[in-house]
């Protein structure tokens, strides 16, 4: 069922919400969360696909924050709220909200959010593209628990990331950390398996890549070693080389879905190693809502109940 809303109100989509879950005899007390997504409408589709394809596995309501530019009126946007409801097969296994907001209404878009959130259940706000420097103190980052942003989608990774660490605040997490989460799960396993102690670390990839610094960090803040970093071809992250007195330990993953993984006195093996869809990333997110401790110390150099 879709339901197309014109120059509405936060209270009238709320409204449309109940009478689409009752024309359609879906109980809302299935969903766990509210994802609030917030994008520009170049990128809002394949957001909306991710965050369905993520609800499959964590049944939400999803709300689609969009700012929109409409006709002016003595130099300004009319201000103007355009809602689009989507429910039962329109909306995959939760309910979605496509929000498009003009005007001045899209300067108070927590306000039209606010009244939408479920009852009692965490809320998590990503932002795929545009985050904002301070994601806790944003006016719909202030409402979640977990707030999501992607170093992936901005200009100056580099930069952006000083801005993050500056304004971390526990809950932020970023997509590019999350996309490790292979990577730093074969480097636990390998050092539990080679059990030798590390003296210096390398982390190879495509130059200004995000991942690899926060890579190199954790290294460093888990290890005690310095991580240096070293450009490659690419694509990401290829390579890690961690040195011990029994040998290198090395993980390469030059191209394509398998990496091969080299340990002292010990024959190569090959180790599955893709690249995980936004869908997947997102929903490894939402496996867990308090704060991620360890991206705090990859990105801060400390835990996460301190900031800078």
């Amino acid at each position: 069922m879709k339901i197309e809303l014109t120059d509405t109100t936060a209270g009238a989509v709320a409204r449309a919400l109940v009478e689409g879950r009752r024309a359609i005899g879906t109980p809302a007390v299935g969903m766990v969360l509210t994802m609030v997504v917030v994008t520009d409408e170049e990128n809002a589709y394949d957001a909306v696909k991710a965050a369905g394809d993520a609800s499959r596995e964590h049944p939400s309501r999803t709300l689609v924050v969009i700012g929109r530019q409409g006709r002016r009126t003595h130099d300004r946007p009319r201000p103007r709220l355009d809602a689009e409801v989507r429910l039962g097969a329109e909306a995959g296994t939760g309910e979605t909200v496509v929000l498009r907001m003009y005007g001045e209404v899209s300067e108070h878009a927590d306000s039209v959010v606010l009244p939408l959130l479920l009852p009692d259940a965490p809320v998590v706000v990503w932002w795929p593209v545009d985050a904002p420097d301070n994601p806790a103190k944003d006016p719909l980052g202030a409402l979640a628990q977990r707030r999501i942003t992607d170093l992936y989608a901005v200009g100056n990774p580099m930069e952006t990331l000083g801005k993050r660490v500056r304004g971390y605040a526990p809950g932020d997490t970023d997509l590019a950390w999350t996309r490790l989460t292979p990577w730093r799960s074969m480097l636990a396993a390998a050092l539990d398996q080679a059990r030798v102690k590390v003296t210096a670390a390398v982390v190879e990839a495509e130059a200004d890549n995000p991942a690899a610094e926060l890579l190199a960090r954790w290294l460093e803040a888990r290890l005690g070693v310095r991580a240096d970093r070293r450009v490659s071809g690419g694509p990401a992250v290829t390579t890690v080389r961690l040195d011990t007195a029994a040998g290198e330990i090395v993980i390469d993953r030059p191209e394509g879905p398998v990496a091969t993984l080299t340990l002292p006195d010990q024959p190569p093996r090959p180790l599955a190693l893709k690249v995980r869809s936004t869908a997947e990333l997102i929903a490894e997110e939402l496996r867990r809502l308090d704060a991620d401790e360890m991206y705090a110390i990859a990105l801060t150099g400390h835990g996460p109940h301190r900031t800078h």
